[in-house]
């Protein structure tokens, strides 16, 4: 078995398993509540389970683990389920790129690169964070890809929310003030098979280029997609209660330097700079 997509009914899960049959690597990914309809050989898990993870990896005996799975809400899934996905993996010598979050960071202290230590503010922060030391500590040889905002294919849940938001079917505001550097999910996909296939190892940052707020990306969405860009409301993430960074802007030049795919920024991707679905260097 190739490849192990953990978390392979997800958004990001799903351009996992698409690109890994469409490479020829045999696929197999897991679910938690159904699978994600591609043709791969699907498998129901429970990360939270510690002995159904060995139990499934031992079985499947893949090459190459990435693990997308998380549950913002829950620490179980994304701390704890992180922690034995990569005891598993270490156990039947797989490979394995884990995706960890710019919410590890505080947003104080920005641009962040792969040197820099996580700071979180928020409880999905500091599990996604927990996570990270338990991967470094089971299996250093792992990849740690950390990521932004995830969009593209019409699918993601900010691309919904903006349809939402113009049409009035959802309530809501985009910040002005939250800087992120969006990635296309065709992008992030390709760079972790990518570092999979390398002897890397250690953290990696994979974000766009750069660095738009909420508003603006949401604006972007609607301009591709013939929305009305004036319906969008506005607000400061500064003048709420919820806890999490503002202005996170991860630095990916050093990842980005041992990639054939060309990590696009927003701007680019969004307005017609390149085909969506994919861009290597010197190919657009």
């Amino acid at each position: 078995m190739d490849l192990l997509v953990v978390g392979g009914s997800g958004f990001l899960g799903r351009e996992l398993v698409r690109l890994g049959l469409q490479q020829g690597r045999t696929v197999a990914a897991t679910y938690l509540t159904s699978p994600g309809g591609a043709a791969a050989r699907w498998h129901r898990l429970d990360i939270t389970d510690r002995g159904e993870v060995a139990a499934l990896l031992a079985s499947v005996r893949p090459s190459l683990v990435v693990n997308a799975a998380y549950r913002q809400s829950d620490w179980s899934t994304t701390a704890d389920g992180a922690m034995h996905v990569a005891a598993a993996a270490r156990e039947v010598g797989a490979r394995l790129v884990h995706v960890s979050s710019e919410a590890i960071f505080s947003g104080l202290a920005g641009p962040y690169d792969e040197t820099a230590k996580p700071d979180p503010v928020s409880a999905y922060g500091a599990a996604k964070a927990a996570a990270e030391v338990a991967v470094a500590g089971l299996d250093p040889a792992s990849v740690i890809a950390r990521t932004s905002l995830i969009v593209g294919r019409h699918e993601s849940m900010t691309e919904r929310f903006v349809h939402g938001l113009a049409d009035g079917s959802r309530s809501g505001v985009l910040f002005t003030d939250e800087l992120r550097c969006a990635v296309h999910v065709t992008d992030l996909a390709t760079a972790l098979l990518e570092l999979g296939d390398q002897d890397a190892s250690g953290v990696h940052h994979l974000a766009g280029t750069d660095a738009v707020s909420r508003h603006e990306l949401g604006v972007l969405i609607a301009r591709r997609d013939g929305l009305d860009e004036t319906k969008l409301p506005t607000g400061l993430r500064a003048d709420t209660a919820v806890p999490g960074p503002i202005d996170v802007r991860l630095d990916s030049t050093a990842t980005q330097a041992r990639l054939d795919v060309r990590l696009r920024g927003a701007r680019e991707f969004l307005t017609g700079g390149a085909v969506e679905g994919f861009s290597s260097s010197g190919t657009n």
